[in-house]
């Protein structure tokens, strides 16, 4: 099991490192090229949609192949060692390659900016710039002052950046599900976390916006949003005078429940996810929106992160097991079909093995799908690593986490064992990873299924009923209902 570095963000592990596809096939189109690789949590994958946007009205394509591009950008995660490893490693090898084009420019991106900016820039002069989360606007001028030999900074954080203006250019997708960002920032503050402090404090985007971002990904043939935000629970916006862009202003107060509703009112052959919510947040407005929507996904990823109430508080989580317990119960109250699942910290400065246990426990009573499951690692920057010890050995942690993931595992299988005979209504996402004579697609809890296409002339973006007749570990397998 790696070591593994802490944050309610989920990473993608088949898409670390990824390139950014080329717009168009016509190599003349475009004067200069860009190439991006984006490493984190979904925001930066976002992100690089956004700051791809920027670049393409400043004349840049996309390309693949790194060696033909002028312009080689990092956008980066501070969270897990792993990727700073990664991505010091690949940082490396760029400027390897500048030596044989003098040319070539090299910046880095996203969270890993703020907190080694001087190390990059001047210490170990890997880049030519160095570009926060809230300054990619700025990237056409940062370009030319490294142009002329200058090496570029800005990771200033703004109270009001949220990019709601600029039509991400889509990452190589499906086709079928995208990512509309809602929000940017953090307010929480938890004390394992340095997500506030790379992406500074929250705020909420144009609700309206967003809206015409969903309808205009349906009006091109995608069936599923995915509405995303650090914490989206939070999510927050006035529409004032100052702000409102589409609508008149009204004052009114729009809150996640409601935006909630106003994306799936686009369409009812539209799905709408959402991640991540902190449990303190995730109102009953939302989860009666959800009830009262079918096409709201039925899943909810609420990280408990521990299951004992005096390591909460030096989570700085703000609530306690007890709260968190009845969270659950009220989320299997009015949605009893719903998925949930988790992230859990294990090892946590002074964490004692009756505090351990409460972990374990509370995951029994919750009753996971699945979790993502962490050892704590210390991060610089963050108001743990100021204030406490990183006393649990790590035998003791790695112990630990072996039980909470053999606990998952058995919780997982369990989930998938009382889906067996049932019928979902499934979204087709393409072909199976193992075979192209299957669909694969998720249900409206989150869950993978894998079907044979047989001969009904389904295509990806269809609908289809499938009943579930057995599973692996992580997938469903069924069949098309006749």
């Amino acid at each position: 099991m790696e070591m593994l570095d802490l944050t309610a963000k989920v990473h993608d592990e088949s898409r670390q490192g990824e390139a950014y596809a080329p717009f168009v096939n016509d190599p003349t189109l475009y004067r200069k090229k860009f190439y991006i690789e984006s490493y984190g949590c979904q925001m930066n994958f976002s992100d690089s949609e956004i700051v791809a946007s920027i670049l393409n009205t400043e004349g840049y394509g996309a390309t693949r192949n790194a060696e033909e591009a002028d312009l080689v950008l990092l956008n980066t995660c501070s969270i897990r060692e792993k990727a700073e490893q990664t991505v010091r490693k690949r940082l490396t090898e760029f400027r390897k390659a500048k030596e044989n084009k003098p040319g070539l420019l090299v910046g880095v991106l996203g969270c890993m900016a703020e907190r080694l900016k001087a190390k990059f820039l001047e210490e170990e002069k890997l880049v030519d710039m160095v570009v926060g989360p809230d300054a990619y606007r700025s990237l056409p001028g940062l370009i030319e002052e490294a142009e002329t030999g200058q090496r570029s900074v800005n990771v200033l954080l703004s109270r009001d950046e949220t990019y709601a203006d600029i039509s991400p250019i889509r990452l190589e997708s499906n086709g079928i599900s995208a990512f509309v960002s809602i929000m940017r920032g953090c307010n929480n503050m938890c004390s394992f976390c340095v997500v506030p402090f790379t992406r500074g404090r929250e705020r909420s985007r144009d609700a309206f916006s967003i809206v015409a971002e969903a309808q205009d990904l349906f009006n091109r043939g995608f069936k599923e949003v995915t509405l995303l935000g650090q914490n989206v629970d939070s999510y927050y916006w006035v529409n004032e005078a100052a702000e409102a862009t589409t609508q008149n202003a009204t004052g009114d107060a729009i809150t996640f429940g409601r935006l909630l509703e106003m994306v799936a009112l686009i369409s009812p052959d539209l799905r709408v996810r959402f991640s991540t919510s902190h449990p303190k947040d995730i109102t009953e407005e939302v989860l009666t929106t959800m009830a009262k929507y079918e096409n709201i996904c039925k899943y909810i990823h609420l990280p408990v992160q521990s299951g004992n109430t005096r390591i909460l508080q030096l989570m700085n989580r703000t609530y306690t097991r007890e709260w968190y317990m009845a969270k659950i119960d009220q989320i299997k109250q009015i949605m009893p079909d719903c998925g949930i699942s988790s992230d859990v910290i294990t090892g946590f400065c002074t964490e004692t093995e009756e505090e351990h246990q409460d972990t374990l426990s509370i995951m029994e009573y919750s009753q996971y799908d699945m979790s993502y499951m962490f050892f704590y690692s210390e991060r610089p920057g963050t108001l743990a690593a100021r204030r406490y010890k990183d006393d649990v050995p790590e035998e003791v942690k790695k112990r630990r986490l072996t039980e909470i993931v053999n606990l998952q595992n058995r919780l997982s299988r369990e989930s998938n064992e009382r889906d067996l005979g049932q019928t979902f209504k499934v979204l087709i996402e393409g072909d199976s990873k193992r075979s192209d004579r299957d669909w694969m697609g998720r249900n409206s809890r989150n869950k993978v299924v894998v079907f044979p296409k047989g001969d009904a002339g389904y295509k990806k973006g269809d609908y289809v009923m499938v009943t579930v007749t057995g599973s692996t570990q992580a997938t469903l397998l069924g069949h098309i209902q006749k």
